[in-house]
C-alpha cells in the first residue's frame, strides 16, 4: 500500500526547467561558454549546477577557478526569474490538498538549493502540503544516486514499496528506481494531477508489489 508520495520539484511541481537553462547560460556566457539546448535536454537536465560545471570544465576546459563565481551568478539569476514568473498553480494545489486530506505522506527531494527550494515552493503556494523538502545540500551524492530518495524514505519510516516517486528526467528516473520506491515518470508538470497520482497509486495496488 502507497502511504507516501515524494516529488521532483523542478518539471514536476514547478515548471522551472527553462529558468535553470537561461539562468545557467547568461551566467556562463560572461565567460565565453555555453550549453546548448540539445545538451542541457539530453545530457544535463536534472543535475545540481556544481555538477554541471564540473562537467563542462572536463568536456568544454571551464576553468574550475571560475565555479563558484559561475555559480553564485547562476543562482542570483535563477532568483529572478522565480519571483518573475513562479505562481500558484491550482491543480497542483487541488492535488496535493486532496492527498494530504486523504492522509498521504508528502515530501519533495530536488537537486536544486535548499533556497531555491524554499523559494519556489513558498512562491508556488505548496510549502503547507509537504511534511518535509530536502535539497542537494542534505545529501553527499545527487541524482541520479538514490541516496536523497533514500534519505526521505527513512525519514518517513516507511518501506521503499510503501512510497510512490514522482520524476520527470533521466537522472531523477533512475535514483528513484534505484531506491526501490515505486515511480509515476510525467512528461511535464500538467500531467502532475490528482487524477494521475490516484491512478498510478491504483495501478501499483492492482500490480501487488
Amino acid at each position: 500500500m502507497i502511504k507516501a508520495i515524494i516529488f521532483d520539484m523542478d518539471g514536476v511541481l514547478i515548471d522551472a526547467r527553462e529558468w535553470h537553462y537561461i539562468a545557467l547560460n547568461r551566467a556562463l556566457q560572461l565567460f565565453g561558454f555555453e550549453i546548448s539546448r540539445y545538451e542541457h535536454l539530453v545530457t544535463f537536465d536534472g543535475l545540481p549546477t556544481r555538477v554541471k560545471l564540473e562537467m563542462l570544465s572536463i568536456e568544454k576546459k571551464l576553468p574550475r577557478k571560475l565555479h563558484s563565481f559561475i555559480n553564485l551568478i547562476k543562482q542570483q539569476y535563477t532568483m529572478e526569474l522565480i519571483h518573475t514568473y513562479c505562481k500558484p498553480v491550482f491543480y497542483h494545489q487541488y492535488a496535493l490538498a486532496k492527498l494530504k486530506l486523504q492522509g498521504y505522506h508528502l515530501a519533495v527531494c530536488s537537486n536544486s538549493i535548499l533556497a531555491t527550494v524554499q523559494t519556489m515552493l513558498n512562491k508556488a503556494k505548496l510549502e503547507e502540503y509537504f511534511d518535509f523538502y530536502l535539497s542537494n545540500e542534505d545529501v553527499s551524492n545527487p541524482k541520479p544516486s538514490p541516496e536523497i530518495y533514500l534519505k526521505a524514505i527513512e525519514r518517513l519510516t516507511l518501506l521503499p514499496e510503501e512510497c510512490l516517486i514522482v520524476e520527470d528526467n533521466e537522472n531523477g528516473i533512475k535514483a528513484a528506481l534505484d531506491s526501490g520506491a515505486h515511480v509515476m515518470k510525467v512528461g511535464n508538470v500538467e500531467e502532475v494531477t490528482y487524477c494521475n497520482i490516484i491512478r498510478r497509486i491504483k495501478e501499483v495496488k492492482e500490480q501487488g508489489v
